[in-house]
Protein backbone atom coordinates (compact mmCIF):
# COMPACT_ATOMS: atom_id res chain seq x y z
CA UNK A 1 0.00 0.00 0.00
CA UNK A 2 1.36 3.21 -0.95
CA UNK A 3 -1.54 5.49 -0.44
CA UNK A 4 -1.66 5.41 3.34
CA UNK A 5 -1.78 8.92 4.19
CA UNK A 6 0.74 10.16 6.69
CA UNK A 7 -0.69 10.85 10.55
CA UNK A 8 -0.32 14.17 12.01
CA UNK A 9 -1.11 14.36 15.84
CA UNK A 10 0.02 16.91 17.97
CA UNK A 11 1.12 14.43 20.72
CA UNK A 12 4.89 12.88 19.76
CA UNK A 13 4.66 8.97 18.37
CA UNK A 14 6.50 6.91 20.70
CA UNK A 15 8.58 5.20 18.19
CA UNK A 16 9.16 6.31 14.58
CA UNK A 17 11.16 3.34 12.54
CA UNK A 18 13.20 4.24 9.49
CA UNK A 19 13.47 1.86 7.39
CA UNK A 20 11.18 -1.31 6.07
CA UNK A 21 12.91 -4.13 5.33
CA UNK A 22 12.53 -7.59 7.08
CA UNK A 23 14.10 -6.60 10.85
CA UNK A 24 11.50 -3.14 11.03
CA UNK A 25 8.75 -4.90 9.73
CA UNK A 26 9.68 -7.33 12.34
CA UNK A 27 9.45 -4.84 14.87
CA UNK A 28 5.92 -3.38 13.43
CA UNK A 29 4.37 -6.72 13.04
CA UNK A 30 5.48 -6.93 17.56
CA UNK A 31 4.23 -3.91 17.77
CA UNK A 32 1.18 -4.04 16.01
CA UNK A 33 0.43 -7.04 18.83
CA UNK A 34 1.12 -5.41 21.96
CA UNK A 35 -1.36 -5.69 24.92
CA UNK A 36 -0.94 -2.14 25.90
CA UNK A 37 -1.06 -0.22 22.37
CA UNK A 38 1.72 2.55 21.44
CA UNK A 39 1.69 4.87 19.17
CA UNK A 40 4.39 3.75 15.97
CA UNK A 41 4.84 4.55 12.45
CA UNK A 42 7.16 3.70 10.38
CA UNK A 43 8.86 5.04 7.11
CA UNK A 44 10.35 3.94 3.62
CA UNK A 45 11.60 5.49 0.64
CA UNK A 46 10.61 2.38 -1.53
CA UNK A 47 7.00 2.65 -2.86
CA UNK A 48 6.66 -0.97 -1.24
CA UNK A 49 8.15 -3.80 -0.04
CA UNK A 50 10.34 -6.08 -1.53
CA UNK A 51 13.34 -8.13 -0.08
CA UNK A 52 15.97 -8.76 -2.62
CA UNK A 53 13.87 -8.91 -5.81
CA UNK A 54 16.97 -9.22 -7.94
CA UNK A 55 17.97 -12.43 -6.43
CA UNK A 56 14.47 -14.40 -5.73
CA UNK A 57 15.82 -17.65 -8.66
CA UNK A 58 13.39 -19.42 -9.27
CA UNK A 59 14.23 -22.46 -6.55
CA UNK A 60 16.49 -20.63 -4.48
CA UNK A 61 15.76 -21.19 -0.78
CA UNK A 62 15.92 -19.68 2.65
CA UNK A 63 19.24 -20.57 4.29
CA UNK A 64 17.54 -20.79 7.92
CA UNK A 65 13.93 -22.58 8.55
CA UNK A 66 10.43 -21.17 8.14
CA UNK A 67 10.07 -20.25 12.04
CA UNK A 68 12.84 -17.78 11.42
CA UNK A 69 9.66 -15.46 10.10
CA UNK A 70 9.18 -11.89 11.59
CA UNK A 71 7.69 -13.11 14.56
CA UNK A 72 7.49 -17.02 15.76
CA UNK A 73 10.33 -16.59 17.18
CA UNK A 74 8.87 -14.28 19.88
CA UNK A 75 5.45 -14.76 19.66
CA UNK A 76 3.81 -17.82 18.07
CA UNK A 77 0.70 -16.64 18.32
CA UNK A 78 1.19 -13.88 16.41
CA UNK A 79 -1.54 -13.79 13.53
CA UNK A 80 1.62 -12.35 11.29
CA UNK A 81 3.24 -15.76 11.30
CA UNK A 82 4.32 -17.47 8.57
CA UNK A 83 1.97 -20.60 9.27
CA UNK A 84 -1.37 -18.03 9.44
CA UNK A 85 0.32 -16.54 6.26
CA UNK A 86 -0.66 -19.87 4.54
CA UNK A 87 -4.03 -20.28 6.50
CA UNK A 88 -4.99 -17.37 4.73
CA UNK A 89 -3.92 -19.07 1.61
CA UNK A 90 -5.48 -22.37 2.38
CA UNK A 91 -2.04 -23.56 1.77
CA UNK A 92 -1.06 -25.45 5.07
CA UNK A 93 -2.01 -28.83 3.90
CA UNK A 94 -0.38 -28.60 0.46
CA UNK A 95 2.66 -26.71 2.62
CA UNK A 96 2.49 -29.78 5.71
CA UNK A 97 2.63 -32.49 2.94
CA UNK A 98 5.37 -30.49 1.27
CA UNK A 99 7.78 -30.99 4.18
CA UNK A 100 10.08 -27.96 3.59
CA UNK A 101 11.99 -26.82 6.32
CA UNK A 102 13.32 -24.31 4.54
CA UNK A 103 11.53 -22.24 2.19
CA UNK A 104 11.84 -20.65 -1.25
CA UNK A 105 12.98 -16.53 -1.15
CA UNK A 106 10.03 -15.65 -3.33
CA UNK A 107 7.65 -17.34 -0.72
CA UNK A 108 9.64 -15.33 2.07
CA UNK A 109 9.55 -11.88 0.02
CA UNK A 110 5.28 -12.67 -0.77
CA UNK A 111 5.11 -13.45 3.06
CA UNK A 112 6.45 -10.20 3.73
CA UNK A 113 4.27 -8.12 1.39
CA UNK A 114 1.48 -10.05 2.96
CA UNK A 115 2.16 -8.57 5.75
CA UNK A 116 3.37 -5.23 5.27
CA UNK A 117 0.10 -4.53 3.00
CA UNK A 118 -1.88 -5.09 6.60
CA UNK A 119 -0.11 -3.13 9.19
CA UNK A 120 -1.71 0.35 9.42
CA UNK A 121 2.07 1.80 10.87
CA UNK A 122 3.32 1.46 7.58
CA UNK A 123 4.17 4.62 5.27
CA UNK A 124 5.72 3.40 2.07
CA UNK A 125 7.20 6.60 -0.13
CA UNK A 126 8.77 8.48 2.46
CA UNK A 127 11.85 9.28 2.24
CA UNK A 128 13.48 10.06 5.42
CA UNK A 129 16.07 13.39 5.11
CA UNK A 130 17.48 13.98 8.54
CA UNK A 131 16.83 13.60 12.26
CA UNK A 132 17.55 15.79 15.80
CA UNK A 133 16.89 16.19 19.55
CA UNK A 134 14.35 18.60 20.49
CA UNK A 135 15.61 19.62 23.78
CA UNK A 136 13.20 21.98 24.73
CA UNK A 137 10.25 19.50 24.25
CA UNK A 138 12.52 16.08 24.81
CA UNK A 139 12.16 14.20 21.59
CA UNK A 140 13.35 13.85 17.98
CA UNK A 141 12.43 15.28 15.06
CA UNK A 142 11.84 13.39 11.76
CA UNK A 143 11.84 15.23 8.83
CA UNK A 144 10.69 13.35 5.67
CA UNK A 145 10.06 14.00 1.95
CA UNK A 146 6.61 12.13 1.08
CA UNK A 147 7.72 10.92 -2.99
CA UNK A 148 5.07 10.45 -5.21
CA UNK A 149 4.48 6.88 -7.47
CA UNK A 150 7.92 8.51 -10.13
CA UNK A 151 9.52 8.58 -6.68
CA UNK A 152 9.55 12.59 -7.20
CA UNK A 153 9.19 14.63 -4.08
CA UNK A 154 5.14 15.33 -3.58
CA UNK A 155 5.00 17.16 0.04
CA UNK A 156 7.27 17.76 2.91
CA UNK A 157 6.96 16.32 6.92
CA UNK A 158 8.21 16.16 9.98
CA UNK A 159 6.97 14.02 13.07
CA UNK A 160 7.62 14.05 16.11
CA UNK A 161 8.73 10.97 18.70
CA UNK A 162 10.00 9.65 21.71
CA UNK A 163 12.38 6.81 20.93
CA UNK A 164 13.28 5.91 16.95
CA UNK A 165 14.48 2.85 15.46
CA UNK A 166 17.19 2.45 12.44
CA UNK A 167 16.64 -0.07 9.91
CA UNK A 168 18.03 1.02 6.95
CA UNK A 169 19.89 -2.17 6.25
CA UNK A 170 22.40 -3.03 4.01
CA UNK A 171 23.81 -1.67 0.13
CA UNK A 172 25.22 -3.73 -2.61
CA UNK A 173 29.80 -3.88 -2.17
CA UNK A 174 30.89 -3.15 -5.24
CA UNK A 175 34.81 -3.97 -5.13
CA UNK A 176 36.57 -1.18 -5.56
CA UNK A 177 38.66 -2.32 -8.78
CA UNK A 178 35.53 -2.69 -10.80
CA UNK A 179 33.57 0.25 -9.39
CA UNK A 180 34.13 3.13 -12.16
CA UNK A 181 33.17 0.03 -14.35
CA UNK A 182 29.87 -0.78 -12.65
CA UNK A 183 29.08 2.59 -11.89
CA UNK A 184 29.90 3.94 -15.61
CA UNK A 185 27.32 1.34 -17.35
CA UNK A 186 29.30 0.86 -20.30
CA UNK A 187 29.88 -2.40 -19.78
CA UNK A 188 27.81 -5.21 -17.94
CA UNK A 189 29.33 -5.47 -14.79
CA UNK A 190 26.64 -5.89 -12.31
CA UNK A 191 25.79 -6.45 -8.50
CA UNK A 192 24.03 -9.50 -7.63
CA UNK A 193 21.34 -7.70 -6.27
CA UNK A 194 20.24 -6.98 -9.95
CA UNK A 195 20.67 -10.29 -11.29
CA UNK A 196 17.18 -10.93 -12.28
CA UNK A 197 16.80 -7.42 -13.83
CA UNK A 198 19.35 -8.25 -16.17
CA UNK A 199 19.48 -11.98 -16.48
CA UNK A 200 18.67 -12.11 -20.37
CA UNK A 201 21.76 -9.26 -21.31
CA UNK A 202 23.87 -11.45 -19.26
CA UNK A 203 22.66 -14.81 -20.82
CA UNK A 204 23.20 -13.19 -24.50
CA UNK A 205 27.16 -12.11 -23.35
CA UNK A 206 29.43 -14.57 -25.01
CA UNK A 207 31.67 -15.03 -21.66
CA UNK A 208 30.33 -14.38 -18.37
CA UNK A 209 32.72 -14.26 -15.00
CA UNK A 210 30.83 -14.70 -11.41
CA UNK A 211 32.88 -13.02 -8.86
CA UNK A 212 32.36 -14.22 -4.99
CA UNK A 213 31.80 -17.72 -3.66
CA UNK A 214 29.05 -17.03 -0.85
CA UNK A 215 25.68 -18.26 -1.87
CA UNK A 216 24.73 -16.24 -4.00
CA UNK A 217 27.27 -16.73 -6.01
CA UNK A 218 26.69 -20.18 -6.39
CA UNK A 219 23.18 -19.52 -6.83
CA UNK A 220 23.57 -17.44 -10.13
CA UNK A 221 26.52 -19.80 -10.97
CA UNK A 222 23.97 -22.47 -10.86
CA UNK A 223 21.48 -20.62 -12.57
CA UNK A 224 23.33 -19.86 -15.73
CA UNK A 225 25.16 -22.91 -16.00
CA UNK A 226 21.92 -24.84 -16.48
CA UNK A 227 20.92 -21.92 -19.27
CA UNK A 228 23.87 -22.76 -21.37
CA UNK A 229 24.48 -24.90 -23.84
CA UNK A 230 26.49 -28.22 -22.90
CA UNK A 231 30.20 -27.57 -24.23
CA UNK A 232 29.77 -24.10 -24.54
CA UNK A 233 28.93 -23.04 -21.52
CA UNK A 234 31.84 -19.88 -20.95
CA UNK A 235 31.38 -19.55 -17.38
CA UNK A 236 34.22 -18.74 -14.80
CA UNK A 237 33.44 -18.36 -11.29
CA UNK A 238 36.07 -16.65 -9.36
CA UNK A 239 36.63 -16.26 -5.39
CA UNK A 240 38.95 -14.60 -2.92
CA UNK A 241 38.16 -17.55 0.03
CA UNK A 242 40.50 -20.42 -0.54
CA UNK A 243 38.07 -22.54 -1.45
CA UNK A 244 34.42 -22.98 -2.45
CA UNK A 245 33.70 -23.68 1.12
CA UNK A 246 30.33 -24.75 2.49
CA UNK A 247 28.18 -23.10 4.92
CA UNK A 248 29.20 -24.22 9.08
CA UNK A 249 25.35 -25.45 9.09
CA UNK A 250 25.80 -28.32 12.28
CA UNK A 251 23.71 -28.11 15.06
CA UNK A 252 26.30 -26.79 17.63
CA UNK A 253 27.77 -24.44 14.74
CA UNK A 254 24.07 -22.65 14.60
CA UNK A 255 24.07 -22.00 17.89
CA UNK A 256 26.38 -19.00 17.02
CA UNK A 257 22.89 -17.51 15.79
CA UNK A 258 21.65 -17.57 19.23
CA UNK A 259 20.79 -14.84 21.63
CA UNK A 260 23.51 -16.70 24.29
CA UNK A 261 26.14 -16.60 21.73
CA UNK A 262 24.89 -12.43 20.88
CA UNK A 263 25.29 -12.00 24.75
CA UNK A 264 28.56 -13.69 24.92
CA UNK A 265 29.88 -11.81 22.04
CA UNK A 266 28.76 -8.59 23.69
CA UNK A 267 30.55 -8.18 26.24
CA UNK A 268 33.65 -9.50 24.56
CA UNK A 269 36.45 -6.63 24.32
CA UNK A 270 36.51 -4.59 21.19
CA UNK A 271 39.84 -5.65 20.16
CA UNK A 272 38.51 -9.77 20.49
CA UNK A 273 35.36 -9.30 18.92
CA UNK A 274 36.85 -7.56 15.51
CA UNK A 275 39.54 -10.02 15.69
CA UNK A 276 36.61 -12.81 15.59
CA UNK A 277 34.47 -11.49 12.97
CA UNK A 278 36.60 -12.15 9.86
CA UNK A 279 37.49 -16.08 11.15
CA UNK A 280 33.76 -16.89 11.18
CA UNK A 281 32.78 -16.42 7.58
CA UNK A 282 32.05 -19.95 6.96
CA UNK A 283 29.38 -18.95 9.46
CA UNK A 284 27.44 -16.97 7.60
CA UNK A 285 29.09 -16.45 3.86
CA UNK A 286 29.72 -20.01 3.18
CA UNK A 287 27.48 -21.94 0.26
CA UNK A 288 24.54 -24.49 1.37
CA UNK A 289 25.74 -28.38 1.02
CA UNK A 290 22.33 -28.73 -1.62
CA UNK A 291 23.67 -25.61 -3.93
CA UNK A 292 27.25 -26.85 -3.95
CA UNK A 293 25.83 -30.63 -4.59
CA UNK A 294 23.53 -28.97 -7.48
CA UNK A 295 26.49 -27.45 -9.36
CA UNK A 296 28.49 -30.61 -9.06
CA UNK A 297 25.37 -32.89 -10.35
CA UNK A 298 25.02 -30.48 -13.37
CA UNK A 299 28.90 -30.26 -14.17
CA UNK A 300 28.98 -33.77 -13.66
CA UNK A 301 26.03 -34.57 -15.96
CA UNK A 302 27.43 -32.47 -18.59
CA UNK A 303 30.64 -34.92 -19.12
CA UNK A 304 28.35 -38.27 -19.59
CA UNK A 305 28.99 -38.06 -23.44
CA UNK A 306 32.48 -37.10 -23.29
CA UNK A 307 34.61 -34.19 -22.44
CA UNK A 308 34.42 -31.61 -19.74
CA UNK A 309 31.99 -28.58 -20.20
CA UNK A 310 33.63 -24.58 -20.32
CA UNK A 311 33.26 -24.07 -16.97
CA UNK A 312 36.58 -22.39 -14.90
CA UNK A 313 35.97 -22.50 -10.78
CA UNK A 314 39.05 -21.24 -9.78
CA UNK A 315 39.25 -19.97 -5.38
CA UNK A 316 41.88 -17.99 -4.08
CA UNK A 317 42.04 -15.33 -6.48
CA UNK A 318 41.90 -11.98 -6.14
CA UNK A 319 41.08 -9.11 -8.53
CA UNK A 320 43.92 -5.93 -8.59
CA UNK A 321 42.70 -4.03 -11.26
CA UNK A 322 40.20 -4.11 -14.17
CA UNK A 323 38.97 -2.40 -17.64
CA UNK A 324 37.48 -2.20 -20.43
CA UNK A 325 38.66 -3.56 -23.90
CA UNK A 326 37.46 -1.95 -26.98
CA UNK A 327 33.81 -0.58 -26.49
CA UNK A 328 32.01 -3.59 -24.89
CA UNK A 329 34.34 -6.30 -23.13
CA UNK A 330 35.89 -6.68 -19.71
CA UNK A 331 40.02 -7.09 -18.76
CA UNK A 332 40.12 -8.41 -15.19
CA UNK A 333 43.76 -8.49 -13.76
CA UNK A 334 44.02 -11.46 -10.91
CA UNK A 335 46.57 -12.01 -8.58
CA UNK A 336 46.41 -15.74 -7.03
CA UNK A 337 47.27 -15.37 -3.81
CA UNK A 338 48.73 -18.54 -2.88
CA UNK A 339 50.74 -18.95 -5.76
CA UNK A 340 51.41 -15.16 -5.69
CA UNK A 341 51.17 -15.37 -9.96
CA UNK A 342 49.31 -13.35 -12.09
CA UNK A 343 47.02 -13.33 -15.22
CA UNK A 344 44.31 -11.47 -17.54
CA UNK A 345 40.57 -12.66 -18.02
CA UNK A 346 38.69 -10.97 -20.76
CA UNK A 347 34.95 -11.42 -20.13
CA UNK A 348 31.89 -10.06 -21.86
CA UNK A 349 30.06 -9.92 -18.87
CA UNK A 350 30.76 -9.53 -14.70
CA UNK A 351 28.66 -10.38 -11.88
CA UNK A 352 29.64 -9.26 -8.64
CA UNK A 353 28.30 -11.60 -6.10
CA UNK A 354 30.53 -9.38 -3.54
CA UNK A 355 27.97 -9.06 -0.87
CA UNK A 356 26.40 -6.14 1.51
CA UNK A 357 27.90 -3.68 3.88
CA UNK A 358 25.71 -2.17 6.31
CA UNK A 359 24.61 1.61 5.46
CA UNK A 360 26.63 3.91 7.27
CA UNK A 361 24.77 5.99 10.05
CA UNK A 362 26.87 9.26 9.97
CA UNK A 363 24.80 11.14 7.56
CA UNK A 364 21.59 10.82 8.98
CA UNK A 365 23.09 10.93 12.98
CA UNK A 366 25.09 14.13 11.39
CA UNK A 367 22.94 16.34 13.65
CA UNK A 368 23.57 14.27 17.03
CA UNK A 369 27.24 15.34 16.53
CA UNK A 370 29.11 14.84 19.88
CA UNK A 371 26.05 13.31 21.56
CA UNK A 372 27.15 10.28 19.81
CA UNK A 373 29.43 8.11 21.43
CA UNK A 374 31.78 5.90 19.53
CA UNK A 375 34.10 2.96 20.16
CA UNK A 376 37.86 3.18 19.51
CA UNK A 377 37.65 2.72 15.51
CA UNK A 378 34.68 5.54 15.28
CA UNK A 379 32.15 2.86 15.59
CA UNK A 380 29.03 3.62 17.17
CA UNK A 381 28.88 2.24 20.39
CA UNK A 382 25.54 -0.48 21.06
CA UNK A 383 24.81 -1.65 23.85
CA UNK A 384 22.71 -4.72 24.83
CA UNK A 385 19.61 -3.54 24.24
CA UNK A 386 20.45 -2.46 20.60
CA UNK A 387 20.72 1.15 21.97
CA UNK A 388 23.02 3.55 20.32
CA UNK A 389 25.17 4.83 23.12
CA UNK A 390 24.32 8.20 23.25
CA UNK A 391 24.80 11.67 25.82
CA UNK A 392 22.37 11.47 28.90
CA UNK A 393 20.93 15.09 28.09
CA UNK A 394 19.28 12.74 24.97
CA UNK A 395 16.72 11.19 27.27
CA UNK A 396 15.36 9.37 23.92
CA UNK A 397 16.48 5.87 22.48
CA UNK A 398 17.70 5.18 18.91
CA UNK A 399 17.59 1.56 18.41
CA UNK A 400 19.24 0.07 15.17
CA UNK A 401 18.52 -3.22 13.29
CA UNK A 402 21.48 -4.81 11.97
CA UNK A 403 24.07 -2.12 11.77
CA UNK A 404 25.35 -3.77 15.24
CA UNK A 405 27.77 -6.46 13.59
CA UNK A 406 30.83 -5.26 15.17
CA UNK A 407 29.09 -5.24 18.76
CA UNK A 408 26.26 -8.04 18.56
CA UNK A 409 28.75 -10.39 16.04
CA UNK A 410 27.75 -12.51 13.10
CA UNK A 411 23.73 -13.13 14.01
CA UNK A 412 23.30 -9.18 13.31
CA UNK A 413 21.82 -9.94 9.90
CA UNK A 414 20.49 -13.06 10.71
CA UNK A 415 17.30 -13.73 10.26
CA UNK A 416 16.45 -16.12 12.62
CA UNK A 417 17.25 -13.33 15.33
CA UNK A 418 14.92 -11.10 14.15
CA UNK A 419 12.27 -11.45 16.08
CA UNK A 420 14.25 -11.99 19.03
CA UNK A 421 15.88 -8.47 18.33
CA UNK A 422 12.32 -6.98 17.98
CA UNK A 423 11.01 -8.23 20.88
CA UNK A 424 14.18 -7.02 23.34
CA UNK A 425 13.54 -3.65 21.64
CA UNK A 426 9.85 -3.45 22.85
CA UNK A 427 10.68 -4.92 26.13
CA UNK A 428 13.03 -2.20 26.98
CA UNK A 429 11.19 0.72 24.88
CA UNK A 430 7.52 -0.11 27.35
CA UNK A 431 9.54 -0.91 30.22
CA UNK A 432 7.65 -4.19 30.67
CA UNK A 433 7.54 -7.58 29.10
CA UNK A 434 4.53 -7.85 26.51
CA UNK A 435 7.35 -10.72 24.90
CA UNK A 436 8.97 -13.24 27.53
CA UNK A 437 12.14 -14.49 26.22
CA UNK A 438 13.75 -17.32 27.23
CA UNK A 439 16.87 -17.14 29.63
CA UNK A 440 18.69 -19.85 27.58
CA UNK A 441 19.00 -20.65 24.07
CA UNK A 442 22.09 -23.14 23.39
CA UNK A 443 23.65 -26.11 24.69
CA UNK A 444 26.84 -24.63 24.22
CA UNK A 445 28.14 -22.36 27.24
CA UNK A 446 30.21 -19.69 25.55
CA UNK A 447 33.06 -18.61 28.12
CA UNK A 448 33.38 -19.42 31.62
CA UNK A 449 30.71 -17.64 33.19
CA UNK A 450 27.23 -18.67 33.73
CA UNK A 451 24.61 -17.92 31.68
CA UNK A 452 23.47 -14.06 32.23
CA UNK A 453 19.67 -13.50 33.37
CA UNK A 454 18.13 -11.57 30.89
CA UNK A 455 17.01 -7.82 31.49
CA UNK A 456 13.91 -7.69 31.68
CA UNK A 457 13.40 -3.80 32.49
CA UNK A 458 15.42 -0.82 32.25
CA UNK A 459 14.34 0.33 35.75
CA UNK A 460 15.44 4.42 35.04
CA UNK A 461 13.32 3.65 31.94
CA UNK A 462 10.29 6.83 31.56
CA UNK A 463 7.16 5.03 30.91
CA UNK A 464 5.32 5.76 28.00
CA UNK A 465 1.83 6.49 29.25
CA UNK A 466 2.32 9.88 30.77
CA UNK A 467 -0.61 12.38 31.02
CA UNK A 468 -0.43 15.73 29.15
Amino acid sequence: MTDRPTPETNQPHDLVGIGIGPFNLSLAALTHGLPTPINATFYEQRPAFHWHPGLLIDGASLQVPFLADLVTLADPTSPWTFLNYLRTRDRLYPFYFAERFHIQRAEYDAYCRWVSGQLPSLHFGHQVDAIRWNPQHAHFEVDYTQLDTDGEAEALGRAHTRHIALGIGTEPHIPEPLKPLADAGTVPVIHSADYLHHRQQLLDAEHITVIGSGQSGAEIFLDLLRARPAGHEKLHWLARTPAFAPMEYSKLGLEHFTPDYTRYFHALPEPVRDALVPHQWQLHKGIDHDTITAIHDELYRRTLHGGWPDATLTPGVAVRTAGRVATTRVELHLEHTQQGTRTRLTTDAVILATGYRERPLDQILDSLGTHLRRDTSGRPRIDDQYRLDLDPTITGNIYVQNAERHTHGVGAPDLGLAAWRSATILNNLTGTTPYPLPQRTAFTTFGLTPHPAIPTQNPTLTPLVQSN
